[in-house]
C-alpha cells in the first residue's frame, strides 16, 4: 500500500500542495532525529504515512502548539511472554508509552509450543495498533542441559521467513554450537542470511577474543553487555549495542559510559524480559530514554537511540524518524526531558488521546483454531509426593546458587547446610531455601533440587511456570510441604504464579496460555500481580528486586554462574552438571 502507484500519487499531490492532508498536526516542536534540530512545523499525512513537512492544510487539523513530537519509540528486543500478556494486551500497555514497534523474539513460547507457539503470537498481533515484527527462535531448545518440550530447526523456522513481519533469527545463545560450527545451528545461520535477514546475538559471558566468533557469523547485535567495557568490545567489532533496562536486569547505568558522539549511532535501547506491573509504573523503552537523559545523554540522543538507531538496525527503512516519506507513528510530549506522553498516533491514527488509550483503536483479537491447540496447554507433569522432593546430602559444605539483585547473573557461593536424616533442611535464619526445578511438558518425572540463597523468605513458598529458556516449573521454599501445596496448585491451574504460606495459597495468577501468558486483560493481571507482591511482603521476600522474575531465570543455564535444570546443578563455566555437594572450587564471576 505504501508504495504502489495510488498511494504515491495522493502522497506526492500533498506535499506538492495539490490536494489538502488527511491530517496536519499543526505547530509541533518536531525532533529531527537526522541532525539533531527541533523545529516548528506542521507534519501532513495521508494514508498513514508522513507526506510533508512544513506549512499544510488538511481534512483533519491538530493543535500541537506548546508540544514536542518525536518518532514512535521501538523496542529493539522484548520478549512479550515476560510480560505475562497476550500480544493485544501487551500492545494495550505499551502504547500508552510511546512505543509503537516492537524486535520480540517468541523463544518462551517457542520453547513450550514449538511452531504452533510462534503461529500463535504472529496470528494474535495481526491487525493490532502497534507493529510486532518477530525474530525466529535459534535456539529451542537453549542447550542439552535440561528437559524443552520442543525442538526448532532450521527446516521448522523456513517457512517463517516469508512472513512480512519475520525480520530474522534471534539471539544465538548457544555458544559451544556456534564456536563448534554444529551443523544445526549453521543451517539456521546460513539460511537466515540466505533469505537476507537480521541475527541477533546473546553473548553473555563471553571473552573478547570469543565474540569474533558471533562477528565471523553475521551476527550484529548484542543485548548482555552488562559493563562499559563489554560495550566497547562489541562496538569495535561494528556490532550494535542494545542497552537493557528490564525488570531483572538493569544494565543502562553501567554501559551509559561507553557511549560517545562517534559511536551512539551504534546503540539501541531495550528491556528484554519487563513484567506489566513495572510497564506500567515505569514504562517502556520511555524508561530507558528518561534515564539515560537524566544521566546525561543529551535529550536528542536519546530519542534518537530508541527510533531510528532501531529501525536502521533492523532494516526499518519506514519508520523511526519524522519526515516524508516515513510511517506516521509519532508521539506527542508535554515535556521533552522528561518525555511525559500526551498522545500517540499510529500510521496517523489516534491510539492515545490526552493519555487516555483509545478503545476503539484494537480489533476484538481471539485464539484462532489454528492454534488453539493441546500445544498451548502445560503442566503434563508426573503426581508428586514430598519425598520427590528430598535433597540428599553428605557433606555440610555445599555449593549455593546466590541472587545477585538485579541481575540475572549469580553467584556461586559455598555454604554450610542444615542436614537432617541425610537431607537438607531449608533455613530461613541463614537464608537458605530448597530450589526446584521439575519437568512440566512431558511428565518424565525429572526434578533438579538445589539450595538457593538470596530470595529472605522468612516462611513460605514462591512457585512459577515461567522459567526460562524451557520453562519447566520452578520454584523455592522454606520447607517440603508448602513447595509440594505450591507445585499443586499451579498445576491444578494450567500453570502460573503462586505464593504458598503454610497451608495457605495467599495468591495466584493463572497462566493459562503455554503456562506463559495471561488470558486477561491487563488491568485485571496487574491487579494479581499487586495482590501477588503483598503476599511476598507477608512471607517476607526481598523488596529490592522482583523475585518472580529473578525466579524465572534461574533456571536459565546458559547465563553465569549457577543455575538449575530438571537435570540438576549446571555450572556456565565447567559446561556441565555439578554435585550440590561442595567437592570441586567454585567458578566464580566478579561481583557486579
Amino acid at each position: 500500500m505504501q508504495w504502489n502507484q495510488a498511494a504515491l500519487t495522493r502522497r506526492i499531490e500533498v506535499s506538492a500542495h495539490h490536494r489538502p492532508a488527511d491530517l496536519v498536526i499543526r505547530g509541533g516542536q518536531i525532533v529531527n532525529v537526522f541532525s539533531g534540530e527541533i523545529t516548528v512545523a506542521d507534519i501532513a499525512i495521508i494514508d498513514g504515512m508522513i507526506a510533508g513537512i512544513g506549512s499544510y492544510e488538511g481534512k483533519e487539523i491538530v493543535d500541537a502548539n506548546g508540544k514536542w513530537i518525536i518518532p514512535g519509540l521501538i523496542d529493539g528486543h522484548v520478549h512479550i511472554e515476560s510480560s505475562l500478556l497476550s500480544p493485544k494486551e501487551f500492545a494495550r500497555v505499551v502504547l500508552q508509552h510511546g512505543v509503537t514497534s516492537v524486535i520480540t523474539d517468541p523463544h518462551e513460547i517457542g520453547s513450550v509450543a514449538g511452531v504452533e507457539g510462534i503461529r500463535y503470537m504472529l496470528e494474535q498481533s495481526e491487525g493490532l495498533p502497534m507493529d510486532q515484527f518477530v525474530m525466529l527462535p535459534s535456539c529451542v531448545p537453549a542447550t542439552p542441559f535440561e528437559s524443552c518440550a520442543a525442538r526448532l530447526t532450521a527446516e521448522d523456522l523456513e517457512p517463517f521467513y516469508s512472513h512480512p513481519r519475520v525480520l530474522g533469527l534471534a539471539e544465538v545463545m548457544d555458544y559451544g554450537a556456534l564456536a563448534g560450527a554444529e551443523p544445526g545451528m549453521v543451517e539456521k545461520l546460513a539460511s537466515a542470511h540466505a533469505h537476507g535477514k537480521r541475527i541477533d546475538g546473546h553473548a553473555a559471558g563471553i571473552a573478547a577474543d570469543q565474540l569474533d566468533v558471533y562477528a565471523a557469523a553475521g551476527i550484529r547485535t548484542d543485548h548482555e553487555c552488562i559493563n562499559a567495557e563489554e560495550a566497547k568490545q562489541r562496538l569495535a567489532l561494528g556490532m550494535y549495542v542494545m542497552i537493557r533496562e528490564g525488570t531483572a536486569t538493569r544494565d543502562l547505568e553501567a554501559i551509559l559510559p561507553a557511549v560517545t558522539p562517534y559511536n551512539a549511532r551504534r546503540c539501541v535501547f531495550v528491556t528484554d524480559d519487563k513484567l506489566t506491573d513495572d510497564l506500567l509504573d515505569e514504562g517502556s523503552v520511555d524508561h530507558n530514554v528518561r534515564l539515560a537523559i537524566r544521566h546525561g545523554l543529551p535529550p536528542v540522543t536519546a530519542i534518537q537511540m530508541a527510533t531510528l538507531n532501531t529501525a536502521e538496525c533492523f532494516g526499518l527503512r519506514d519508520r523511526g524518524a519524522i519526515a516524508p516519506g516515513y510511517i506516521a507513528d509519532l508521539v506527542l510530549l508535554d515535556h521533552l526531558e522528561e518525555l511525559t506522553i500526551h498522545s500517540v498516533y499510529k500510521q496517523g491514527r489516534p491510539v492515545v488521546i490526552e493519555r487516555q488509550l483509545q478503545k476503539a483503536a484494537f480489533p476484538a483479537t481471539t485464539l484462532s483454531n489454528s492454534t488453539h491447540t493441546a500445544a498451548l496447554s502445560s503442566c503434563h507433569m508426573t503426581p508428586l509426593e514430598a519425598d520427590h522432593l528430598a535433597l540428599s546430602l553428605r557433606s555440610e559444605r555445599c555449593n549455593v546458587i546466590e541472587v545477585i539483585p538485579q541481575s540475572i547473573v549469580t553467584r556461586h557461593a559455598i555454604e554450610q547446610a542444615d542436614i537432617v536424616n541425610g537431607h537438607f533442611v531449608p533455613s530461613v535464619e541463614r537464608d537458605l531455601l530448597k530450589l526446584v526445578v521439575a519437568e512440566r511438558h512431558q511428565a518424565t518425572g525429572h526434578i533438579g533440587r538445589a539450595i538457593v540463597k538470596g530470595f529472605q523468605l522468612k516462611r513460605g513458598a514462591i512457585v512459577s511456570t515461567v522459567a526460562h529458556d524451557s520453562h519447566n516449573l520452578i520454584a523455592a521454599g522454606a520447607s517440603d510441604e508448602e513447595l509440594l501445596l505450591a507445585i499443586r496448585h499451579v498445576t491444578e491451574l494450567g500453570g502460573g504464579l503462586a505464593v504458598i504460606d503454610g497451608e495457605q495459597v495467599l495468591a495466584s495468577l493463572p497462566l493459562s496460555i503455554g503456562g506463559l501468558l495471561s488470558e486477561l486483560p491487563y488491568e485485571q493481571v496487574y491487579m494479581q500481580l499487586g495482590q501477588l507482591q503483598q503476599a511476598l511482603q507477608h512471607i517476607g521476600a526481598a523488596q529490592h528486586f522482583d523475585p518472580f522474575l529473578t525466579l524465572s531465570f534461574l533456571a536459565l543455564p546458559v547465563i553465569p554462574t549457577l543455575k538449575l535444570t530438571d537435570l540438576g546443578l549446571f555450572d556456565f563455566a565447567a559446561g556441565r552438571h555439578i554435585s550440590v555437594e561442595a567437592i570441586e572450587q567454585p567458578h566464580s564471576l566478579p561481583q557486579t
